[in-house]
């Protein structure tokens, strides 16, 4: 692509080279779809590459590190437009984000001045594994990761267990937790003794997220990367993105808009579909601007009611896109097939209790506690 000209960097959200992207991005979706011979999915450094050619991972951070500054409401829009066009892209690109915020917004120098600009121009990938301090795996009584705090750092050991992007990761933004119930948040150099990822999972969908467990044995970190603590609950002292937000509703929001304008596309030939597509898209319009409002600091609702509503609306819209389709969208490779596996993942990525038990109860035909 050397000899091709450079596309024009996407400074808003109403930047016309954003359409270009996103056309780019729908373009190659398909593919990650599909193994290869070797039974692997294909990691999408092509659409990576491609958003870090417009300039994408400069949209989430200020400009006194590097980035374009993008308000959360510009943010929100972005995402949008991203995750109606490869949701596969744009949620690998969040945890990429989630570690880049939380490396520039931790305060720690040496960690933003070594890491940040290679991140923001896409010749370097970080990740975060964080799930197991907010919603995997806490039912357990040890700690999935483990630290001990000795004069140089800390020692690590146990595993990360939801990591995207692991196996192609620079570096990985995770925590632990020490004996005594403090955390901490650091960063942990993937060329490090006893830092192993293994094989990604086969996932429902987005399996060429590659994400998978990370094992961590007497991995061995210099005090120079802790990003925060030791404390406890480190995950409140609001480094960086907050956790199972509105950026999954927003991805939720995005792939339900695909599907959406699938059924209006079929609705031209077929008049049975103009209502219900007419229904879907003044639901989705409706949760947009919850959403969009929320960004702005003006919630109409709770954020865990938006996302409620929001995992609803993509689970029933997908499905209604599926019988749109008929016969030809359970055909592997067909776009609806894929947007509701994809849609069953909002289910559990960073799903709150209080959001799951709601869903088990519109699922039971019952009403909610």
């Amino acid at each position: 692509m050397s000899d091709q000209i450079e596309p024009a960097e996407i400074r808003s959200p109403d930047d016309p080279a954003l359409v270009d992207l996103c056309d780019q991005l729908r373009e190659l979706s398909a593919a990650l779809d599909f193994q290869d011979a070797q039974s692997n999915f294909p990691w999408p450094q092509q659409q990576l590459d491609l958003c870090a050619r417009y300039g994408v991972f400069r949209w989430f951070l200020d400009s006194q590190y590097g980035g374009f500054g993008w308000s959360d409401h510009d943010v929100t829009l972005g995402y949008l437009a991203l995750s109606a066009a490869c949701q596969t892209t744009t949620f690998v690109i969040t945890q990429r984000t989630g570690a880049c915020r939380r490396i520039a917004l931790s305060g720690n120098d040496f960690a933003r001045d070594q890491l940040i600009p290679n991140l923001l121009d896409g010749t370097q990938f970080s990740t975060v594994g964080i799930s197991h301090l907010t919603t995997s795996h806490r039912h357990l009584d040890k700690p999935v990761l483990q630290a001990e705090e000795t004069d140089a750092g800390f020692v690590l050991n146990g595993f990360i267990p939801w990591v995207t992007g692991g196996v192609h990761a620079d570096t990985i933004v995770t925590g632990a937790q020490l004996e005594d119930g403090r955390q901490i948040l650091i960063i942990v150099p993937t060329d490090s003794a006893g830092v192993r990822a293994e094989r990604p999972a086969d996932l429902v969908a987005l399996s060429a997220s590659h994400t998978g467990k990370v094992v961590l044995e007497n991995v061995q970190v210099d005090r120079q990367w802790l990003l925060a603590g030791p404390v406890e609950n480190v995950m409140t002292s609001g480094i960086g993105a907050k956790p199972g937000g509105l950026q999954t509703s927003t991805l939720a929001i995005g792939l339900a808009a695909a599907a959406v304008d699938f059924i209006f596309s079929e609705s031209e030939k077929r008049s049975e579909l103009v209502r219900p597509a007419k229904a879907l898209r003044d639901e989705l319009e409706m949760l947009k601007d919850w959403l969009l409002q929320s960004a702005l600091g003006k919630e109409a609702c709770g954020t865990e009611e938006l996302r409620r509503r929001c995992n609803s609306l993509v689970l029933r819209s997908t499905q209604a896109a599926l019988s749109a389709a008929k016969g030809l969208g359970f055909i592997t490779g067909h776009p609806v097939g894929r947007w509701c596996r994809e849609a069953l993942f909002f289910m559990v990525w960073s799903c709150p209790q209080p959001v799951a038990n709601a869903q088990l109860c519109q699922l039971a035909g019952i009403a909610t506690e």
